[in-house]
């Protein structure tokens, strides 16, 4: 999701809702700590210098259970970040939000909430590393349930 789907569908809604993975929602007391720039510059395995750049909003929830984001000011905090973010909306959300480590999501929105979306490592470089590309197990491997060699 970029930054520009944000910021139209908080200008759409009456109340600001986070939906984990698995269903659960962040309290509803949550803050908004950051809205940064991240730039990540690295070298892949397969020796490919890369750069990738995402919005980031950090989410906390603290002890005022009588807290509320509304979207207007979730709007105005995208607003003052413009200092440090610049001109960003094209830019892809990653959202911050402690559970039993910092946890990083990608972010998607239903129409009502915005959904924070697991985020999965990859190998960039699988043909300079020799990784097949993925096989079909069931129709194409000898150690499938129907390949007769287990």
């Amino acid at each position: 999701m970029k930054l520009s789907d944000v910021k139209k569908a908080l200008s759409e809604l009456s109340a600001v809702t986070f939906k984990l993975p698995d269903g659960s929602y962040v309290p509803q007391h949550f803050h908004v700590t950051e809205v940064g720039l991240v730039t990540k510059h690295f070298i892949d395995c397969g020796g490919v210098e890369r750069k990738e750049t995402v919005v980031n909003f950090q989410l906390w929830e603290a002890g005022d259970y009588d807290h509320r984001i509304a979207p207007q000011k979730f709007l105005s905090i995208l607003d003052i970040s413009k200092k440090v973010i610049g001109d960003a909306d094209d830019l892809d959300i990653e959202v911050e939000y402690q559970q039993s480590t910092i946890g990083k999501f990608g972010l998607m929105f239903d129409g009502t909430d915005f959904v924070l979306v697991n985020k999965q490592t990859d190998c960039l470089a699988k043909d300079a590393c020799g990784i097949p590309e993925k096989v079909d197990q069931a129709k194409d491997s000898c150690c499938s349930p129907k390949g007769g060699c287990c």
